[in-house]
């Protein structure tokens, strides 16, 4: 059968009502990362009797399976159909969600958010293949912005909605709201998004296999190197398992006919600075978000919605500047959007390290200033990684967009996390200090000492200061990197 033809298929007057769909289906499988975090307490304290380990899994199950399989899961929208693929996304996201809302035990837990993690991995690069099918491509860079806003906010939706939630009910009632919430958008889906062309290219089963393998051994090695160390024999196998992983997909991928992700592409130095941009704004963002909630809670103390709509700020530049950025980087260019973007969020969280324990206000232009960082980064990386490959290959373009968010995002809670532990840890009271097990977190070191509750919370101050001032730094410097392959890109363009 031959393929229908793109032109053909893009109904320009919906364009409208498929954005508004695919940034709240974006929204939702973004923000569902931060709301867990904020149930790990009632998690805890559960009929599951989940362990620290369960624990980190319990959050992590989603994220491993979502970022592993959301490149492959592109390729088969490219493949079948985006529409049809986004639906079942939807579907299943919302099986895996009531699956965990009705756990009896850890198993069955981590059963639902490994299948919620597969929905997500369907849902977010198609909702970009479907993007740029249904929008004319003089209008594909506002589209573009607008969409970027959605992943940047659905952080923040994730804590003000969670936290909302889980101050009325249980961590039950985050999961079944999270389904509902899942339905809603596969019935909008079903009504607002146009169907695409389906292409005739085989699937790449060898290279998706390598690709996917690699990715969960990396994303094991990331995740268990704050638990396990990352000197550790667990976290050491993982990555050289994962290197020699890298190394066979890209032998493989530079035979293929049909390559899932052509490894020649990352040779584009705009395609290569962009996905490393993107990582770089997720590490700084959910390294933010995993320090937040909690600073603002043992900090501030704030209630968990408190602590949820705290972050606020950091959505107001999101809302109301994105539209502009398109219009900006015509006017002064990619390599000095980024820029500004990377020395903004460098700057926001070295000013939260500082205004940890200083009147809100002073917190929230901290956050108000990492929020104009993300709203000029995340519209110009995803526009370029969009533009290196073509239409018919959208849904891989989604799905590189979305891997190197979830990678940063690992990586942004694995950094920040073992940094904070150990300044924690470094400066708890000395009796603490000398008990074995070493407590790592507020509520192990409370329970054990209950009346040492101010020395302890300001050793956790201490240890998310010098997290964020590490992350601070890191966005700095990488983002240095990222501008001048932007820059390179800039100069070897075709005029």
């Amino acid at each position: 059968m031959a393929p229908i033809s793109e032109g053909a298929l893009r109904p320009a007057r919906r364009s409208g009502s498929v954005l508004a769909c695919v940034s709240v289906c974006t929204a939702l499988v973004v923000g569902f990362v931060a709301a867990i975090n904020l149930a790990v307490p009632q998690l805890a304290a559960s009929s599951l009797r989940p362990t620290s380990s369960n624990l980190l899994w319990i959050v992590d199950a989603y994220v491993v399976i979502f970022a592993c399989l959301v490149i492959p899961a592109g390729a088969v929208g490219d493949k079948l159909g985006r529409k049809g693929v986004l639906m079942a996304g939807l579907g299943i996201f919302a099986l895996g969600a009531v699956v965990s809302a009705v756990a009896p035990n850890v198993a069955i837990m981590l059963i639902g958010r490994a299948i919620t993690g597969l929905g997500a991995a369907c849902v977010l690069p198609n909702c970009v293949g479907i993007l740029l099918h249904a929008t004319a491509p003089e209008r594909r860079s506002h589209a573009l912005a607008i969409w970027a806003a959605a992943t940047g906010i659905g952080g923040v939706v994730g804590n003000v909605g969670g936290g909302a939630v889980l101050s009325a009910g249980s961590w039950r009632a985050l999961f079944a709201a999270v389904a509902f919430v899942a339905v809603c958008c596969l019935a909008w889906a079903a009504r607002s998004a146009p169907r695409s062309a389906r292409h005739d290219r085989t699937l790449d089963l060898p290279g998706t296999l390598l690709f996917v393998a690699a990715f969960v051994a990396l994303l094991i090695g990331i995740i268990e190197g704050p638990e396990q160390g990352w000197g550790s024999t667990v976290v050491l196998i993982a990555f050289t398992c994962s290197l020699l992983l890298i190394l066979c997909w890209v032998l493989v991928e530079l035979r293929a006919p049909h390559p899932m992700l052509d490894p020649r592409l990352f040779r584009s130095a705009a395609l290569s600075s962009a996905g490393l941009g993107m990582t770089i704004t997720f590490f700084g963002s959910f390294g933010l978000f995993y320090v937040n909630a909690s600073l603002l809670q043992y900090g501030r103390g704030f209630s968990v919605l408190q602590a949820g709509l705290g972050v606020i700020p950091l959505t107001v530049p999101l809302l109301v500047g994105t539209r502009y950025v398109p219009g900006l980087i015509r006017g002064i260019g990619i390599p000095a959007t980024l820029s500004a973007a990377f020395v903004l969020t460098s700057a926001g969280l070295l000013g939260l390290s500082y205004a940890s324990t200083m009147a809100y206000p002073v917190y929230a232009a901290g956050l108000f200033v990492i929020g104009l960082g993300i709203m000029l980064a995340a519209p110009c990386l995803t526009a370029q990684i969009a533009s290196a490959l073509p239409v018919e290959r959208a849904g891989i373009a989604g799905g590189l967009q979305s891997a190197t968010r979830e990678l940063g995002s690992a990586l942004g809670v694995a950094v920040v996390g073992t940094i904070l532990t150990a300044g924690f840890t470094h400066h708890l009271p000395a009796d603490l200090g000398r008990h074995t097990p070493l407590p790592r977190t507020v509520q192990e070191a409370l329970t054990l000492a209950p009346a040492d509750h101010t020395a302890i919370t300001e050793a956790f101050i201490h240890g998310a200061d010098t997290a964020l001032r590490a992350a601070a730094l890191v966005v700095l410097l990488a983002g240095a990197l990222v501008v001048t392959g932007a820059r390179r890109a800039q100069r070897t363009a075709p005029k």
